[in-house]
């Protein structure tokens, strides 16, 4: 039994109050002990020689005068080779090894290691003897995927250290000491495979902090035009129930071009979440063509789980990704839905009592949801080398309502906003991304001009179709109707995409740039029709060719033919008046 512990004097739903007498921290673990079970717990305010802990499973069964044993550590998550192709709660436990052992139902208190404690790899010294090292440098490697894993000086370490011995190359458990190091006073240090890091501190073990500005490829045709997310930066995808948030991510995951992908369930509905376990295994990564798995991890954490363990999942995920960032690889975290996380905080900050917000938030959501995307960001390491961790974040507001406090609250700190609209969603225009809502700060992968002449298109349509709602076609000049065919011309051969087409599910950055600027150069091109029939009847055929010609790789011979027809289409219809 632990020498510091406690004893529970308030209860209040997953809340415990504990009175203390020796030292303990904010963000301490402690473990409510209810009979031969310990329920895991972490210190979330002190005051006094009292605390309040949240408690990450069902307190049924704790009672005013049961003990508390503190651990003196705080809520960490264990970093190491095996990470990858893992699926964790959010506490860091691996849920298909805690299925084999408990069945279906999940027993309480039940906590097992997160790394193979096993298994050996295959390590590579690359520090040697009388190196001086730091915080973060690499000592190893040992392979895991198409990665090579990087055994680094500890994070938490300070200063700096002289390697005295290190492991030959060889096989080795993750707990095999594989180096000693000596500190500036002298003491030896030994170093293994697996470190652990508080999950609420950020790991800002690097040289330089980077401003996002290379474009992250997503292949959304959509998102990489119109409203781009760079790499390292931040963006959120609300969106009512149904409006294909979670599928826009599985996309996005499965062809967006970074290294390293992370899910974080934290909150979502049971059924979301097992429908995303079964099919990634069995999606292939367009990179590698082995399971998208390989180089995946996903914390799940559903609706029906502890509601406090949703705030762990999302420290844990973002924890693990700037890890894997100090290996200078670039990292996609995907938070779905950060509104299950916000409602979580809600319940809690009701029963400390604290001063509610608007619509009962607490008051410091806006700091607690911009601390968590600030997390995200470009580093440049010690050796030169550039990490990344980009965030993106689904919101779920009430009847997809963005006036709610924590869509607000995220539009303030996010760098792009991807709203998607019930209207597309409903007319299958998919991805349902509203193109006159949505917004990006970052540069996109094609020129600023094209870019303005689209929206200014889509703008124009969007007006006059308004207007023919009213006045119907018959009030309306063939040259309105004509800039309102431009823009559904737009919409359906560019902005949607067919993922049940290989080509077209995936667009690269080389053709988006290619086939948008003779888009765009078709919607600059002034026409001549005789009457709106003529009109409908042009844009339809056109509208047609382009999807096929969406559907051909631009290395076979059919993308040139069909480019060829389009061209010669809006020739016969080209006023050179």
């Amino acid at each position: 039994m632990s020498t510091n512990t406690g004893q529970i004097i308030g209860i209040n739903g997953n809340l415990i109050s504990v009175r203390f007498d020796q030292a303990i921290v904010k963000n301490e673990v402690g473990y409510a002990v209810v009979g031969d079970t310990k329920l895991k717990a972490e210190i979330i305010r002190i005051r006094g020689n009292s605390a309040e802990m949240q408690v990450f499973e069902d307190t049924t069964g704790l009672s005013i005068g049961d003990a508390v044993e503190f651990s003196g550590e705080m809520l960490s998550v264990q970093l190491g080779p095996g990470l990858l192709t893992q699926i964790y709660d959010g506490l860091q436990n691996p849920l298909p090894a805690l299925a084999a052992e408990c069945g279906f139902f999940l027993q309480r208190g039940k906590y097992l290691a997160p790394l193979d404690p096993d298994k050996k790899w295959s390590f590579t010294a690359v520090a040697k003897v009388g190196d001086t090292v730091q915080a973060g440098d690499t000592l190893g490697n040992v392979p895991e995927g198409i990665y090579d894993h990087r055994i680094m000086v500890p994070l938490r370490f300070r200063g700096e250290f002289t390697v005295e011995e290190i492991k030959a190359n060889g096989d080795y458990t993750i707990h095999t000491v594989i180096a000693k190091l000596k500190d500036e006073r002298g003491d030896v240090r030994e170093v293994t495979m697996v470190q652990t890091w508080p999950v609420k501190r950020p790991i800002n073990v690097y040289s330089e902090r980077l401003r996002p500005t290379e474009p992250l490829v997503t292949k959304v045709r959509t998102v990489d035009t119109l409203f781009p997310v760079a790499r390292g930066g931040t963006f959120c995808v609300p969106g009512p129930f149904g409006a294909g948030k979670t599928v826009l991510q599985q996309i996005t995951s499965r062809h967006a071009e970074v290294d390293i992908v992370i899910i974080a369930a934290c909150g979502e509905r049971a059924g979301e979440v097992v429908e995303t376990l079964r099919e990634f295994p069995e999606l292939t990564d367009p990179r590698t063509g082995k399971s998208l798995m390989e180089r995946t991890l996903i914390i799940c954490n559903t609706s029906s789980m502890p509601v406090a363990a949703r705030e762990a999942s999302v420290y844990t995920a973002v924890t693990i990704a700037e890890y894997y960032r100090q290996m200078g690889l670039n990292v996609l975290l995907l938070a779905d839905s950060t509104s299950r996380w916000a409602q979580a905080l809600r319940e809690v900050s009701g029963r400390l009592e604290e001063i509610p917000g608007e619509e009962a938030f607490p008051a410091y959501l806006e700091s607690v949801i911009a601390s968590f995307y600030e997390r995200g960001g470009v580093v440049k390491l010690r050796d030169g080398s550039i990490g990344s961790v980009t965030i993106g974040g689904t919101v779920s507001p009430a009847g997809g309502n963005f006036e709610e406090p924590v869509t607000q609250s995220t539009l303030k700190v996010v760098g792009a906003f991807h709203g998607l609209s019930r209207e597309r969603s409903d007319a299958r225009r998919y991805p349902a991304i509203a193109p006159l809502d949505s917004w990006s700060k970052y540069p996109s992968v094609v020129s600023d001009d094209d870019v303005s002449t689209a929206r200014k298109a889509l703008r124009d349509g969007n007006e006059i179709n308004q207007m023919m709602k009213v006045v119907g076609e018959e009030g309306t000049s063939i040259d309105d109707f004509v800039v309102y065919l431009k823009s559904e011309y737009i919409d359906n051969v560019y902005l949607q995409q067919d993922a049940f087409n290989e080509v077209d599910a995936a667009t690269n950055a080389e053709r988006q740039q290619y086939v948008f600027n003779r888009i765009v150069k078709i919607v600059r091109t002034a026409m001549s029709f005789d009457d709106k029939e003529a009109a409908r009847r042009f844009f339809q055929s056109l509208t047609q060719l382009t999807k096929d010609w969406n559907r051909v790789r631009m290395d076979e011979e059919g993308f040139k033919s069909i480019e060829a027809k389009i061209e010669g289409m809006i020739t016969e219809v080209t006023d050179y008046a």
